[in-house]
């Protein structure tokens, strides 16, 4: 078991190395110029300032910025990435995610690839819906030709990213979306078939319930040119959804979104229409809206002796309403890119808290992730979350006022009154995870030992500390035996492990895609926004498990859905660490 919540954790290795070359200042010689600690208090400094703006805030500060500094010093809970590089530095950009319109004009398209340069630079990702331009050879009044499209357009915004270095620490992300009755749907769905195709892109096509009742029936559906409103053709859905199965299983994109799920919860559809989300999928946002994320990691949270550990519900109880308290005050002292963006951010306020180290937590409960009991513990877990977290948001409601936007708003007719449109998201968490030294977001474990790509250039290996503890205690502990462990992403087929230790350490491809797909389906249902979850396939996966996959999600309600399948792309975030064997 991980060290005691109360305990102050040591930075492993590879987290002091994400935070240098990524978090740290540095000086004009690129040498960091703080420590961790300094960090930690740089950024809970700077956030705790928000609380001069309420009142009895000068008072309250001082403590705010202690415990802000508890909180991620201990490593129970960390900002998305902006916060901890920009807080309290001279960008002080402090949103990870933005939603940027597209319509359907030159003016319109390249004021946007502008304002997404702007955004990259910052340190931030950017989502489009290009569902409103005009379709390929459609006409063009101004000049008499005909138009290209939007996923010529894409590549404009793909290399205006390939150009930007993101704040000098990451290259910027962007999610581009488009409707499935869009006439360039084909299109779209085959794009990415080619590696070198919009690099700088996840692609995800918007599902309407329309297209997905034709597709039960095995029936046509309409395309309709956004320009006119009018019909234009009709495809059988069944066709389109092979095309996009098969692409997904080819390459692992386009993903898909849910569009009528997703504005079925939009807390402010009086503000408008989400048709787009940030580049990892699990915030769908309103054009110009950003949202700042943060995520509790869930390690830190167990107690009670080695022999009947638990989930310590009370320190959690504790410390949600600190983090609530953080990402609201995020929102006030962020410096925001746009007048735009400013605006409808303040005017919803929307946070994002969830969880990270979900796997970890699930191996001290000594719990398979691929059980009955890991989706109900999942599920029991973020309805807590849910319930508290919104229990702060009201709380912070009485003592600062409402969302602005919130008259008129789906949460106008609910018993509780909350600052905040959103509270909860989960996350990917990719980098936060190592700094955190815990497995990332809900997902399971990639591999026991495996191997993560930073910034491209940057190959941390990691064995999983619990296991090691675990083999030591039953006597198998060999460096013949890590060699193996390294060499492949499953250890069930090592007879040499305990079939106990086997069954608890289960990794991403010993999990069916079902059970992805329901653990992703468990956290939706307490979840605000949406979650981010990859549902890892095995390279021998074929099209209709895609297609499987793709109609659970839908069936259970999930915002989204992304799938990957081992081997389906040259590079990949996360590999077996011993790479000569994969």
């Amino acid at each position: 078991m991980r060290d005691r919540p109360h305990a102050t954790p040591r930075l492993s290795a590879n987290a002091l190395t994400v935070l240098r070359r990524r978090y740290l200042a540095k000086n004009d010689a690129g040498r960091p110029v703080e420590t961790p600690t300094r960090l930690f208090r740089r950024v809970a400094g700077n956030i705790a300032r928000a609380e001069h703006l309420y009142a009895g805030g000068k008072a309250r500060a001082s403590s705010a910025a202690d415990s802000f500094l508890r909180l991620m010093s201990r490593l129970d809970f960390l900002p998305n990435s902006p916060t901890l590089m920009n807080a309290g530095r001279e960008l002080q950009q402090l949103s990870a995610c933005f939603v940027l319109p597209v319509e359907d004009s030159l003016e319109s398209i390249f004021e946007a690839v502008k304002h997404q340069a702007l955004i990259h630079q910052s340190g931030g990702g950017t989502g489009f819906s290009f569902s409103h331009l005009r379709p390929k050879h459609d006409r063009v009044a101004t000049t008499s030709g005909v138009a290209s499209g939007p996923v010529s357009f894409m590549h404009v915004f793909n290399m205006a990213t390939e150009v930007i270095k993101q704040g000098g620490t990451r290259r910027g992300a962007n999610m581009g979306i488009l409707r499935v009755d869009h006439p360039d749907i084909l299109e779209f769905i085959q794009v990415k078939r080619a590696s070198t195709e919009l690099t700088n892109f996840n692609l995800s096509v918007g599902i309407t319930d329309a297209f997905m009742r034709a597709l039960d029936r095995r029936k046509d559906y309409t395309l309709v040119n956004p320009r006119t409103g009018r019909s234009v053709a009709r495809l059988k859905a069944a066709e389109v959804w092979d095309r996009l199965t098969e692409a997904a299983w080819h390459s692992g994109e386009p993903g898909v979104v849910f569009l009528d799920t997703i504005n079925a919860t939009n807390p402010t559809p009086h503000v408008g229409r989400i048709e787009a989300t940030n580049p990892c999928g699990e915030q769908p946002l309103l054009p110009y809206e950003s949202c700042t994320l943060g995520s509790l990691n869930l390690a830190r949270f167990v107690t009670g002796p080695a022999t009947r550990p638990r989930i310590d519900f009370d320190r959690l109880a504790e410390t949600i309403p600190h983090a609530v308290r953080f990402l609201d005050n995020v929102i006030d002292m962020n410096r925001y890119p746009l007048p735009e963006i400013e605006t409808i951010t303040k005017g919803n306020r929307k946070i994002g808290l969830g969880v990270m180290g979900f796997a970890d937590l699930l191996i001290a409960l000594s719990i398979p992730y691929d059980s009955e009991e890991a989706l109900t513990t999942g599920e029991g877990v973020m309805r807590f979350l849910c319930e508290q977290g919104r229990a702060a948001s009201a709380g912070l409601a009485r003592e600062r006022g409402l969302f602005p936007y919130f008259k008129g708003s789906r949460l106008e007719s609910e018993d509780r009154r909350l600052r905040n449109a959103t509270v909860t998201t989960v996350a990917p968490t990719g980098t936060l995870s190592i700094i955190a030294d815990c497995s990332p977001g809900i997902e399971p474990l990639y591999g026991v030992s495996f191997a993560r790509t930073v910034m491209e250039d940057v190959h941390l290996v990691t064995i999983h500390p619990a296991f090691l503890r675990q083999a030591r205690a039953a006597g198998i502990y060999s460096k013949r035996l890590l060699a193996r462990i390294a060499a492949n992403e499953s250890i069930q087929h090592l007879s040499e492990i305990p079939w106990g230790l086997r069954r608890l350490f289960v990794t991403a491809h010993d999990v069916t895609p079902e059970h992805h797909v329901r653990m992703q389906a468990a956290f939706q249902k307490y979840s605000d926004s949406g979650v981010s979850k990859t549902i890892n396939l095995p390279h021998n996966a074929t099209q209709a498990d895609v297609a499987s996959a793709f109609r659970l999600a839908y069936r259970l309600g999930c915002k989204g859905i992304t799938v990957f399948r081992t081997g389906s792309r040259e590079k990949q975030v996360l590999s077996c660490a011993n790479v000569q064997y994969c």
